[in-house]
């Protein structure tokens, strides 16, 4: 789960973050307010929505006083923003962010997550901040530094010195720095956080430390902890398929591609997308349906999936253990009848009551295309998504 700026710094206040002065605006009116409440000095608009590379899509304004807080707000508030993560498409502004500003002297680039290749809680950041973390990696990894931590342990002072000083933040204020780090990293295990980004921390001329943006992503399995959290949730941001998703227990993510996926289990989930993909085609979802659907969830799940407009095939990669062949058989059938089916259906099945399921395929007088194991599937639904 994600959340907003302003909504993820105010958690991180409570970890003692040095953070500038900012308020939440969903109306222009509003955000003019705030700007005053400030002594209409210089401040920042921003642009609420759940997508990095704001300010290239121009979602974030300096504004010198309240006139300019106000064109600002009017031209980004209702706007179709577009970034680099947000899709061609873009999300909508419904919500503004006003911050004071400051003298920024250098940018700098911090994240707390779970380093993958080691398996262990790691704080990294680099020098060079305010630019997009990719490309830095790409060209310069020797920018990108790492600490890593035991989360019982939390991030020690001298490995909070460390990363401050092989990040290039100046010595004079490498004990605020590690003061700031310490308590991300107490942020991002605490909240069972996925993702604890700030893009850019910034020295100023004045000789503070802050976080100038701030970034959280929840694990959703960890939820329940944290109902105060929970409730920060924005449906508004998410994709309506993964919302009615969730309502039926399914794990389901939206991607590019043209080939819808149901599968069970996440592992045969992700093979399927690899040979799909190593057949030429693109996969437009993950849809794992759990070891123990009902053919209600299966319904659903088809119905997710036909719902996508860029879907042209659909490939069921079923293997039956705990999940029945005949249960997916007679939830693809149900949900192809109320639906009218129109696309063409690869069908994979192996395992429990398998030869039972393809009756009931093969006997329910849909046009179904059945495949012998999973590279006869992904070869004719490859050719099926392009007609």
């Amino acid at each position: 789960m994600k959340i907003h700026e302003h909504q993820a710094k105010d958690i991180l206040r409570n970890y003692g973050v040095p953070l500038l002065n900012g308020k939440v605006a969903y109306t222009v009116d509003e955000a003019v307010q705030i700007a005053k409440d400030f002594g209409g000095n210089l401040c920042v608009v921003k642009a609420q929505i759940h997508a990095g590379g704001r300010g290239k899509g121009g979602g974030v304004k300096l504004a010198k006083n309240a006139q300019e807080v106000r064109a600002h707000a009017e031209k980004i508030l209702g706007m179709q923003l577009v970034t680099p993560q947000t899709g061609p498409d873009g999300k909508k502004v419904q919500r503004l962010f006003v911050e004071e500003g400051c003298p920024i002297d250098h940018e700098y680039y911090l994240a707390a997550l779970l380093d993958r290749e080691t398996s262990q809680v790691c704080i990294m950041g680099s020098e060079a901040g305010g630019m997009d973390i990719e490309e830095v990696a790409a060209k310069h990894p020797e920018k990108i530094i790492k600490e890593f931590f035991h989360p019982a342990e939390g991030l020690q002072g001298f490995a909070a010195r460390r990363l401050a000083l092989n990040m290039g933040i100046p010595a004079a204020l490498v004990n605020k720095a590690a003061t700031l780090l310490q308590g991300v990293a107490r942020a991002f295990v605490e909240e069972d956080a996925s993702l604890v980004e700030i893009n850019p921390l910034v020295t100023t001329k004045d000789g503070r430390v802050i976080a100038l943006d701030a970034k959280f992503s929840f694990d959703d399995n960890a939820l329940y902890r944290h109902k105060a959290i929970e409730a920060l949730r924005d449906l508004s941001e998410e994709v309506p398929e993964e919302i009615e998703a969730k309502k039926y227990d399914l794990s389901y993510i939206k991607l590019d591609g043209n080939i819808g996926c149901m599968v069970n289990g996440a592992g045969l989930a992700m093979a399927t997308m690899d040979i799909i993909k190593l057949h030429g085609g693109e996969p437009a979802n993950f849809l794992d349906v759990g070891g123990g659907a009902t053919q209600e969830r299966v319904t659903a799940a088809f119905k997710i999936i036909l719902r996508d407009p860029s879907v042209k095939a659909v490939l069921i990669n079923i293997f039956g253990g705990i999940m029945k062949c005949d249960v997916i058989a007679n939830g693809v059938i149900a949900a192809a009848k109320e639906l009218s089916l129109k696309h063409p259906v690869v069908v994979r099945l192996e395992g429990t009551n398998v030869e039972k399921g393809r009756k009931i395929l093969a006997e329910s007088g849909l046009k179904l295309i059945p495949a012998t194991d999973m590279t006869d599937a992904a070869q004719k639904v490859v050719k099926a998504a392009k007609g």
